[in-house]
């Protein structure tokens, strides 16, 4: 474990598909979605701290009225590394700011940025794959994303077309980026599965310090000098004053669109090790254990009778019996019931509108 590295772990998200036990107030990074006893964002920290980094360069960056939240979920991670945004603007405002925020004290960091709601199966290759790509951009002026090599023509993620055929000189597991493809249809989806070089966009990225902040310098000259001129008050009692004054005026864009699909020397990692970005309750009931006929619980008190492909998320008191469905999810949470078929759970955000 170095301790030049860092995490960054990005922990704004609004997270509303999971209503009803997400909500504006309690996003899914917060919620124990898989039954485990721990928030996604728990499980998040828990992957790096001691693994990647010491628990002092973790680092969180999230709405101000998240404050609490984070502060009760992680009460081991340093006051000073919990970045408040005092409003959303996207990936790439948000990196610069823990960007210029790492190097004021650490001007040789090595980065890891993650997002705080997604699922890893094997964490130990996982952090395998995050240490290679960390000693390869500590060698090079390089960025590094994460690839994740695709089980299915999935319509729902980005995807990464890296060039084989010429692996890095340094890192034989690493290679340059080609492009960056838009969430494709059903059909390109597909010609990109018979390709083979293409991968799913985890958004996990890995960087230097310095190599982040020059291209933020060369691609987004207006965010790099908002962020510079912050630096004096880095770690100040002004600091949050001067956030919420400047963040407002930032752009609204992502850090893809930023800096990824501009920069020159960007790489990927193509990993496989279960990963899911947990977008909706179908993601959730593909993770979760089965029994015979397809159905997955979370709660203690549960009971299924000639019922299939079901997910029922019910970990509150109250006894949940569920009898005659098929492809459904039924969720009991803070008073409120939702059953709603699988195949139409896009319709949910409509209900709690």
């Amino acid at each position: 474990m170095d301790k030049n590295n860092h995490v960054v772990v990005m922990a704004g998200g609004i997270g509303s598909r999971f209503w009803p036990m997400s909500s504006a107030e309690m996003p899914k990074q917060f919620l124990d979605l898989l039954g485990t006893g721990r928030s996604l964002l728990q499980m998040t920290v828990g992957r790096f701290a001691g693994k990647i980094c010491p628990i002092e360069n973790i680092w969180i960056v999230t709405s101000e009225k998240f404050l609490d939240i984070v502060q009760q979920q992680l009460p081991e991670v340093p006051r000073r590394n919990i970045l408040l945004e005092p409003c959303r603007r996207n990936t790439a405002p948000c990196i610069a700011y823990v960007s210029w925020s790492i190097k004021s004290i650490n001007p040789d960091a090595n980065v890891v940025v993650a997002a705080s709601d997604h699922y890893i199966a094997n964490e130990e290759n996982f952090c395998e794959s995050i240490k290679s790509c960390l000693q390869f951009t500590a060698e090079t002026d390089s960025i590094v994303t994460l690839g994740i090599k695709p089980d299915y023509p999935s319509t729902g993620y980005g995807y990464i077309e890296a060039d084989l055929s010429y692996p890095s000189a340094t890192n034989p597991n690493i290679y340059r980026v080609d492009s960056f493809k838009e969430k494709p249809e059903l059909e390109v989806a597909k010609q990109y599965i018979k390709e083979n070089n293409f991968f799913w966009n985890s958004g996990i990225f890995i960087w230097n310090i310095n190599t982040i902040i020059n291209a933020f310098k060369v691609y987004q000259p207006d965010l790099a000098n908002t962020f510079k001129k912050l630096s004096p008050y880095l770690g100040t009692s002004q600091e949050q004053e001067k956030v919420n004054e400047i963040f407002p005026q930032c752009e609204n864009i992502s850090v893809d669109y930023a800096i990824m699909e501009k920069a020159d020397e960007i790489y990927v990692y193509p990993a496989s090790f279960g990963w899911s970005d947990l977008g909706s309750y179908s993601s959730l009931l593909s993770l979760l254990p089965h029994d015979m006929r397809g159905n997955a619980c979370v709660g203690g008190d549960v009971r299924l009778f000639d019922s299939d492909n079901c997910i029922v998320h019910a970990t509150g008191e109250k006894k949940v019996v569920v009898q005659g469905l098929d492809g459904y999810i039924v969720v009991e949470h803070d008073g409120v019931l939702l059953i709603c078929k699988l195949e139409e759970e896009q319709r949910i955000k409509l209900f709690h509108d």
